[in-house]
C-alpha cells in the first residue's frame, strides 16, 4: 500500500506540473480507482471519475482517455454512458481485445450473460491468460454458475505471472464473495482469508470475512471487525452491517448511531449517484433502516437498470416486507 500511495502520489505531482504522458494519465486514474477499491473508499473512486473526465479534456482523440473514463462510469452504473465510450473509443482505434473485454463487463454487470460470454470467448480464442481467464470466472460468478466460475478463477490463478499482491487479491475476494452468498463457510473463508493474507488492509475482504464470521456464530469477532472498517471506510455498507448485528446482539445505543450515519451516508450517495447505490440503499432500508416502502421503490429502480437475478431476488423480498406490513 505504500508503494501504491507513492506511485500515485509521484504521478499527481506530475500531472500538477502539466508533465504527465497519456499513459501516466491512464495510470493514475486506474491507481486511484484501485485504491479506493481496496480502502473502502468512495471519496477515492469519485476522485478517480474526476481524473478520468480531466484526462479525457486534455486528450480527447486519444481513445485511452475514453477507456479510463468509460471504466469509471461503469463503476458509478453509467452504462449507457459507458458503452458510449467503449464505441468511441474503438472508433479511435482501440484494440479489439480491451473494447470486447469492457463491453463484457458491462453487460455482465446488466445481466445480459450470454452477450458477455461470447466476447469473453472471442477473447479466449485469441489469448488464454490471467486478464482473460479472471474475466470468464467474474461471468460465471455473476450469473450464478459457481461450480463453473471457481473452475475459471482457480484457472486464472494459476496463470498469474506478476509480482503484485492486488490483482491476486482481487481475484481471491471475488470468488471468496461468491462462494459466501451460496453459504459455503467453509471455501468462502478459505478465499477471504488467502486475500487478507496476500494484502491484509483490503476493506472489502475484510467486511466479507465478517459476514462469515457473523454466519459461523461468532458475532463478537464480526463486530469488532466491522467496527474497524466503519471508522476507515466511507462506505455505508460496513455501518449498516455492523448497525444490524448490534440490533441481533441487543446493543441498541450503538445499532442506533450507526444506523443513523449508515442512512445519512445513504442519503448523500443516493443524490449523487443514484444508479450506482440504489441496490445497497435498498437493502439498508429493507433491513435495518426500517422501510420497507423506499426499499421497494429503490430494488425497482435498480432492477430496471440491472436485470441480474440479486435484483429480482431484492425485488422479491422488498414485495414481501411490503406486504407483511399490510397484514
Amino acid at each position: 500500500m505504500g508503494n501504491l500511495d507513492a506511485r500515485i502520489e509521484g504521478l499527481t505531482s506530475q500531472a500538477t506540473r502539466g508533465r504527465l504522458t497519456a499513459d501516466g494519465w491512464g495510470e493514475l486514474v486506474e491507481l486511484t480507482a484501485l485504491r479506493g477499491h481496496v480502502r473502502g473508499r468512495i471519496d477515492e473512486t469519485e476522485r478517480a471519475a474526476s481524473l478520468a473526465e480531466t484526462f479525457v479534456d486534455q486528450a480527447p482523440r486519444d481513445p485511452r482517455s475514453l477507456l479510463a473514463r468509460a471504466r469509471l462510469r461503469g463503476l458509478f452504473h453509467r452504462f449507457a454512458a459507458a458503452l458510449d465510450d467503449l464505441d468511441a473509443a474503438a472508433a479511435l482505434g482501440l484494440d479489439r481485445r480491451t473494447v470486447d473485454e469492457e463491453r463484457a463487463a458491462v453487460c455482465q454487470t446488466v445481466g445480459r450473460y450470454d452477450e458477455a460470454l461470447a466476447l469473453l470467448r472471442q477473447g479466449l480464442s485469441r489469448r488464454q491468460d490471467f486478464r482473460t481467464l479472471g474475466a470468464m470466472a467474474r461471468c460465471h460468478a455473476e450469473s450464478g454458475e459457481a461450480d463453473e466460475a471457481e473452475t475459471w478463477f482457480l484457472a486464472a490463478r494459476r496463470a498469474y505471472r506478476g509480482v503484485s499482491p492486488f490483482p491476486l487479491a482481487v481475484l481471491e475476494f471475488q470468488c471468496g464473495q461468491m462462494r459466501l452468498a451460496q453459504g459455503r463457510l467453509v471455501s468462502a473463508r478459505t478465499w477471504l482469508e488467502s486475500a487478507a493474507s496476500r494484502l491484509p488492509s483490503y476493506v472489502p475482504t475484510q467486511g466479507r470475512l465478517a459476514e462469515t464470521d457473523a454466519a459461523e456464530g461468532r458475532m463478537a469477532v464480526a463486530i469488532e471487525r466491522l467496527r474497524r472498517l466503519a471508522l476507515i471506510s466511507d462506505d455505508p455498507d460496513y455501518t449498516s452491517r455492523l448497525a444490524r448485528l448490534l440490533c441481533q446482539s441487543e446493543a441498541s445505543a450503538e445499532a442506533r448511531f450507526w444506523r443513523a450515519h449508515a442512512g445519512a451516508r445513504y442519503e448523500e450517495l443516493m443524490a449523487r449517484h443514484p444508479e450506482a447505490y440504489a441496490d445497497h440503499a435498498a437493502e439498508f432500508w429493507l433491513t435495518v433502516g426500517g422501510d420497507p416502502q423506499r426499499a421497494l421503490r429503490l430494488a425497482r429502480h435498480n432492477l430496471v437498470l440491472r436485470a441480474t437475478p440479486r435484483a429480482h431476488a431484492l425485488v422479491d423480498r422488498a414485495m414481501r416486507r411490503v406486504g407483511q406490513c399490510r397484514r
